[in-house]
């Protein structure tokens, strides 16, 4: 069988993985980010990824170029396929599409650059998305959809509970959503709302001894997946 006249070829498409790895620090949402050792862009801040290797899903390239890249074990974060980006210029490499994933871990330790990654660093969000530090390919737009995405599953979801070392108070939940948010939240009413939303949160029965103030009950992820109702954002953030 030909072709038909006028008909444009198939494209030669490659496919990699990009990932956004959250988690909070300091009180901050930070993202991890690699510099690159290839070019294009090298010596540029990126995302890490790479390219999907034949026989493998698209999860198993995003467990093994994070585990790569640094020394992350994605079989312990909350992951998930976020978007896929096929725009034709979106790479200068050629025609490349990547599926992006969202992982989310709680005080991840610091990560070890590997293969061709030269270093790899955690990075507040709201620099990394600051016009003075431009990142690879479209790896900014790619980013940001992954924090709307995390702000959003905060809403309707438990998974700010995976932020948390197990076991955690009210108050250090409270600080995960702040920092993904992006603003300050009234520890009696989100106090209030956590704990009278079934499944969310589990009490372990202890407390825990600060220096300074009162015990603090210690809580454990509940079964829930879903909050119902769910937990609203109200107020503006302080990044975009």
């Amino acid at each position: 069988m030909t072709e038909r006249s006028g008909r444009r070829p198939a494209a030669q498409v490659t496919v990699t993985v990009d990932l956004v790895i959250f988690t909070v620090r300091q009180d901050q949402l930070q993202v991890l980010l690699i510099e690159r050792g290839n070019e294009p862009y090298l010596g540029h801040m990126a995302l890490p990824g790479g390219f999907v290797r034949d026989g493998e899903t698209l999860d198993d390239a995003a467990l093994r170029e994070l585990s790569e890249e640094t020394a992350l074990d994605g079989r312990k974060l909350h992951l998930e396929q976020l978007h896929t980006y096929s725009d034709p210029s979106r790479d200068p490499r050629g025609r490349v599409i990547t599926a992006a994933y969202l992982a989310l871990g709680p005080d991840l330790p610091l990560p070890v650059a590997g293969t061709d990654a030269m270093a790899a660093h955690w990075t507040p969000v709201a620099v990394a998305l600051d016009e003075g530090m431009p990142l690879a390919f479209d790896h900014a737009a790619i980013l940001s959809d992954g924090l709307e995405r995390a702000r959003t599953q905060l809403e309707h979801t438990t998974v700010a509970a995976a932020f948390c070392p197990e076991p955690f108070t009210v108050g250090e939940l409270r600080r995960i959503y702040e920092a993904v948010w992006g603003f300050k939240l009234d520890p009696s009413n989100f106090r209030r709302k956590v704990t009278r939303t079934e499944g969310f949160l589990k009490p372990t029965g202890e407390r825990r001894i600060p220096d300074i103030g009162r015990p603090a009950a210690l809580y454990r992820r509940g079964p829930a997946s879903l909050l119902i109702p769910p937990l609203l954002r109200t107020g503006e953030g302080s990044f975009p």
